[in-house]
């Protein structure tokens, strides 16, 4: 017959190796291929592992969690760049708020906005009409070389250097005039978009009246 002291003494010899079946259960089985190529395993993370992957094991084998090291220490440089950035971010940020600060006062409703992008597109539009109008001035004087080139078509060799230099500088002109009506047309584009882009910042601080206006088309500029 077993006493209660050795019965109590056996019972508590159980439950302590119990709770360290339960705290190995518990801990898990740690494992990983080291730098070697070698695969580890340990009841504990394994220091030769600490630079890679390891994964923690259940008892029965599934997978319990990836432990993965730590990113590397960030070098000065990186930190001085990652603070550079965050100063120039929020400096954007105030100019940004800065330029639409000078943009509500200096457009107060739709009429002061409107009357702007009319004026900036007519000045594009009066240079286009110009270099235009120069083109077609040009494509004429052109047509006109052409009919004295016709007298040297056979005989290139006796072309006159003054009309070969009339020819050089009537290409160059037209040439010129081609690209600086390109230039403007893409002014007007992005003139249109600046304005477009203002009207949408600007249209939910101005009046109902205002913003009943902006819905509508935009008041049509002089067109070449």
């Amino acid at each position: 017959m077993i006493s209660k002291g050795r019965l109590a003494a056996h019972s508590g010899f159980g439950a302590l190796l119990c709770g360290y079946v339960a705290s190995a259960a518990a801990q898990g089985i740690y494992t990983c291929v080291d730098e070697k190529g070698r695969k580890l395993t340990s009841d504990r993370p394994i220091a030769e592992c600490m630079d890679r992957a390891q994964k923690e094991l259940n008892p029965s084998g599934t997978v319990r969690r990836v432990l993965t090291p730590p990113p590397p220490p960030k070098s000065r440089a990186e930190q001085d760049a990652e603070e550079k950035a965050e100063v120039e971010a929020r400096m954007r940020l105030v100019e940004e708020k800065r330029q639409e600060r000078a943009l509500k006062t200096r457009y107060p409703n739709r009429a002061s906005h409107d009357k702007d992008r009319a004026a900036a597109i007519d000045r594009v539009n009066f240079a286009i009409e110009g270099a235009t109008k120069r083109a077609q001035e040009l494509t004429e004087q052109r047509k006109a070389i052409g009919t004295e080139l016709d007298f040297y078509k056979n005989s290139p060799g006796k072309l006159p250097p003054a009309i070969k230099r009339r020819l050089d500088e009537t290409d160059a002109n037209m040439a010129a005039q081609k690209a600086l009506i390109a230039e403007q047309e893409a002014e007007k584009k992005r003139l249109t978009e600046r304005f477009d882009a203002e009207l949408a910042k600007l249209k939910p601080g101005w009046g109902a009246a205002d913003t009943s206006a902006a819905a509508g088309p935009a008041p049509s500029a002089k067109k070449p």
